[in-house]
């Protein structure tokens, strides 16, 4: 299926689950990060705020996490087109911007580059790591811009059924995938099931 058609549908996926279903699946989402990935003190993670209204996987348990175990939190925030990351704390206050999005205030990048891991918003992700967002290309661009190394990480209420057709040379792919029931890997690890 093209990008446009994938957009289509898991939209509309995402927008019929209840906010109980979303609360529910995106604490299975969190269990199996937390269960697949070592995390230590110090670690840099960039990390999206989520809209768990607008059906989004919630990342709060995520950054309890990180705070609780004195992991290094980043967050982006859109300037002038593009994607930037500012480091937040437990206590830094966040405002709702105008697309009902909670942000810190501040609009200087924080000029990290070598994040651990990249906790990474899509609609869906394809058996292979292929990628499709709203269709901004944010991420896309983030990627290219920092340390390659950085494992990126995809989360999603639904398991990759359809192959994603028109893959651009400028996309840039997902080291894992973790969904409500596995954790899928498209690099030299091994994928899990958690079923």
């Amino acid at each position: 299926m093209k990008k446009s058609e994938i957009r289509k549908v898991y939209l509309e996926k995402k927008e019929s689950l209840t906010e109980t279903e979303v609360q529910s699946l995106s604490k299975k989402i969190f269990e199996n990060f937390i269960s697949e990935f070592d995390l230590k003190e110090d670690q840099k993670v960039h990390c999206f705020l989520s809209i768990p209204e607008k059906g989004e996987v919630d990342t709060s348990p995520f950054l309890k996490e990180f705070f609780e175990n004195k992991i290094r939190v980043f967050v982006p925030k859109i300037i002038k087109g593009k994607l930037i990351a500012l480091e937040i704390t437990k206590e830094t206050p966040l405002i709702e911007n105008s697309w009902g999005i909670k942000e810190p205030e501040g609009n200087e990048d924080c000029g990290v580059k070598d994040f651990d891991f990249i906790i990474t918003p899509l609609l869906y992700s394809d058996q292979f790591g292929n990628r499709v967002g709203y269709g901004k290309g944010f991420y896309d661009r983030f990627f290219s811009e920092i340390n390659p190394n950085a494992i990126k990480v995809g989360v999603s209420f639904f398991p990759p059924n359809e192959k994603v057709e028109d893959v651009s040379e400028f996309d840039v792919q997902l080291d894992y995938l973790v969904t409500p029931t596995e954790v899928l890997s498209f690099g030299s690890f091994e994928s899990k099931s958690t079923k």
